[in-house]
C-alpha cells in the first residue's frame, strides 16, 4: 500500500508525540543535569537525548512494526504471565509509584517551596499535595472537556513561557558553561551518566504504554500497512525529536550557566524556580508556578485515567475503574509526601531494572519483520537481560543498603564478570548472548521440524 502522510499530518502526529512525552516533570532533570555536568554538559546532553528522546520514538516505531495493539501484546511472545507482570510493573512505575507523585512534588517545588520556611516544608507539601490530588481525582472520575481545554490553551501557554525563559538564558546568560567543573560521575563519564539520567524521564517506558494512541491516530489518517505506519511514525518522530531535543539541550545549558548567578539547587524544580525569579522576579515566578501546576495536574489526571483503564481491561472481573482511580490517587498522595528528592532516589533502582527490559523489547520489536516475533529469540534475550538487570537494580540501591556484606559481594561479582556494569549497562552483553542463543535454537528447531 502506498498511503503516506502529508507534511501537515506528519506535523500533527509529531505534535501529539511531543504532547504525550513532554510533561512538566521532564523539565527538572536536564536542568539539574546541567548543574552537575558543568563543562561536560555537551556529552551529558547527548547521552540524555539518546535515552530521553531517541528511545521513546523507537518504542512507538517498534510497536507499529510488531503490529501490537498494546504493551501486553508486544511482550506476549515472551510469555503470557511475563507480559501481564511487565505491563503491571511498567504502568505502576509511570503511574502511582513514581511519575504521578512526582507531578505534585514538581509543582510544589516550582510554585511554593521558595515561599515556605524549612520548618514548614513538610506540612506545606502535605496540604498542597492533598489539594492537588483531590482535584486530580475529581477530574479523573469525571473525564470531560477539562483535559481538552488544558491541552488546547494552557499547555501552549506553558511552552510560550518556557520559551521566553530559555531565550532569556541565551540572551543574558547567568554564567559560562566552561567555567564550572563537573561533579560526581559527570567528571569521569558524562556521556554514560547522561544516558542513565535520561531514564528518569520514563518516556521510553511510556512509549510502550501509549504507542497505541499514536498508531491509532496514524490509522485514522489513512495509513494501515505496518511498515508504512512505522515509516510515518519515524517521519513524525523527527518533529518530536527536534522539539524535545532543542528544549532538553536548552534546559541543560540553563542549568550549567545558572551556577554563575543562582547557586546550586537540590533538584531541578528548585533550580527552575530560582532561574525564573532571577530573570522575571516575583511576578514571573508566580506565573511560572501557575502554569507548571496546571501542566502537572493535567499529566496526573491523564496518568490516573490511563492506569485505571489498563488495570480494568487486564482484570475485568476485579474492581471498577472508579475504585482503581481512588486507590491509585491515594497511593500517589502518600508517596508524594516523601518529597521530590526521595522519589527520584527510590525510582532509580526500579528504572535500572525496567529500562533494560524495555530497551530489549523495543529492539526485538524493531527486528520483528526479520525474526517474526519468534519465541526462542524473545525468551532467551529477555531471560538473560532480567538476570543482568537484577544486578543493576542492586547496584542502584541506596548506599546504606549496599554496605551490607552480601550485597557488596554481589556487586563485586557483577563488576568482575559483567562488562559495562560500572557504567550502568551490565545487561548489554548478556542480552546479546541471549539473542544469539535464541537465534540458534530457532534455526535448529526450524531445520529439524521442516
Amino acid at each position: 500500500m502506498n498511503e503516506k502522510l502529508d507534511f501537515k499530518s506528519s506535523l500533527l502526529i509529531g505534535s501529539l508525540l511531543f504532547g504525550l512525552f513532554f510533561g512538566a516533570g521532564n523539565l527538572i532533570f536536564p536542568v539539574h543535569m546541567g548543574q552537575l555536568a558543568g563543562m561536560n554538559t555537551l556529552p551529558a546532553t547527548i547521552g540524555f537525548l539518546i535515552t530521553g528522546v531517541g528511545l521513546p520514538v523507537l518504542g512507538v516505531i517498534g510497536s507499529a512494526l510488531s503490529r501490537s495493539e498494546s504493551l501486553y501484546d508486544m511482550a506476549k511472545p515472551i510469555n503470557k504471565s511475563y507480559s501481564i507482570l511487565f505491563t503491571c510493573a511498567l504502568y505502576l512505575t509511570i503511574g502511582p509509584l513514581f511519575a504521578i507523585p512526582r507531578t505534585a512534588t514538581v509543582a510544589f517545588e516550582v510554585g511554593l517551596a521558595d515561599f515556605i520556611g524549612d520548618e514548614f516544608l513538610q506540612i506545606g507539601l502535605f496540604i498542597f499535595s492533598l489539594i492537588f490530588f483531590i482535584m486530580t481525582l475529581y477530574f479523573s472520575l469525571r473525564p470531560g472537556r477539562i483535559l481538552d481545554w488544558v491541552g488546547k490553551y494552557l499547555t501552549p501557554t506553558f511552552l510560550v513561557l518556557l520559551s521566553i525563559l530559555i531565550i532569556a538564558t541565551f540572551i543574558n546568560p547567568m554564567g559560562e558553561v566552561g567555567q564550572f567543573a563537573p561533579q560526581e560521575k559527570y567528571a569521569a563519564r558524562p556521556l554514560f551518566t547522561g544516558l542513565i539520567e535520561g531514564y528518569h524521564t520514563m518516556d521510553a517506558l511510556a512509549s510502550l504504554a501509549f504507542a497505541i494512541v499514536i498508531i491509532a491516530n496514524i490509522e485514522k489518517l489513512g495509513v494501515h500497512d505496518p511498515k508504512r505506519k512505522a515509516i510515518e511514525t519515524l517521519k513524525s518522530g523527527i518533529v518530536c525529536l527536534i522539539g524535545m531535543g532543542v528544549i532538553y539541550a536548552s534546559l541543560a545549558y540553563m542549568g550549567a550557566t545558572s551556577l554563575g548567578s543562582v547557586g546550586i539547587g537540590a533538584n531541578g524544580g528548585v533550580i527552575l524556580s530560582m532561574v525564573g525569579a532571577h530573570y522575571f522576579g516575583f511576578a514571573g515566578q508566580i506565573l511560572l508556578a501557575i502554569i507548571v501546576f496546571v501542566a502537572c495536574l493535567k499529566t496526573a489526571i491523564g496518568l490516573i485515567t490511563s492506569c485505571s483503564q489498563i488495570f480494568r481491561e487486564m482484570f475485568p472481573h476485579s474492581i471498577s475503574y472508579n475504585k482503581y482511580a481512588v486507590v491509585f490517587t491515594l497511593l500517589s498522595f502518600i508517596i508524594a509526601n516523601f518529597g521530590l528528592n526521595t522519589i527520584i532516589q527510590l525510582s532509580l533502582p526500579v528504572l535500572m531494572f525496567l529500562y533494560p527490559l524495555a530497551i530489549t523489547l523495543i529492539i526485538l520489536s524493531l527486528l520483528s519483520p526479520f525474526i517474526h516475533q519468534q519465541k526462542d529469540v524473545y525468551r532467551w534475550t529477555t531471560g538473560l537481560t532480567i538476570i543482568a538487570a537484577l544486578f543493576d537494580f542492586i547496584n542502584a540501591l541506596p548506599n546504606s543498603i549496599k554496605e551490607n556484606v552480601i550485597i557488596a559481594k554481589i556487586i563485586n561479582f557483577a563488576g568482575l564478570y559483567l562488562p559495562g556494569f560500572d557504567y550502568g549497562f551490565g545487561w548489554i552483553v548478556p542480552a546479546m548472548i541471549g539473542f544469539i542463543i535464541g537465534l540458534f535454537f530457532w534455526k535448529v528447531r526450524e531445520k529439524y521440524l521442516n
